[in-house]
């Protein structure tokens, strides 16, 4: 058993081309080598990741702030508590608001692939 308090987990700077700015860091929550991929993503206002896809399907549990979750038919503004289901494959975007910063624990499978898309 392992348990991990998300407030005592550093937060690593996340530089990708995924990412509408530089403004976003990353909390590794379980050790690599296990079934799953989990980890805290931290946006500043207004930062967001580009339409991408995963391998496997996605969990996104909010923690903090507000943000949009979007796909192409629609546009969500979620908070802290709501669970989003991504199923595999499904063309989407999530981040943050103008006014907000913006936090969620993300799961997926270790071994998952996230392929970045065309806006």
């Amino acid at each position: 058993m392992q348990i991990v308090n998300t407030n005592q987990v550093p937060r690593e700077p996340r530089v990708s081309p995924l990412f509408t700015s530089a403004d976003v860091t990353v909390q590794v929550l379980v050790p690599e080598g296990g079934d799953f991929s989990m980890s805290v993503v931290n946006f500043g206002r207004n930062v967001r990741n580009k339409f991408h896809v995963h391998e496997s399907d996605q969990v996104l549990i909010v923690t903090a702030g507000k943000g949009i979750v979007a796909t192409e038919k629609e546009q969500r503004t979620v908070t802290v508590g709501d669970v989003i289901y991504i199923p595999a494959g499904e063309k989407h975007w999530h981040g943050a608001t103008e006014e907000s910063t913006f936090s969620h624990i993300y799961v997926t499978k270790a071994a998952s692939k996230t392929k970045q898309l065309e806006e």
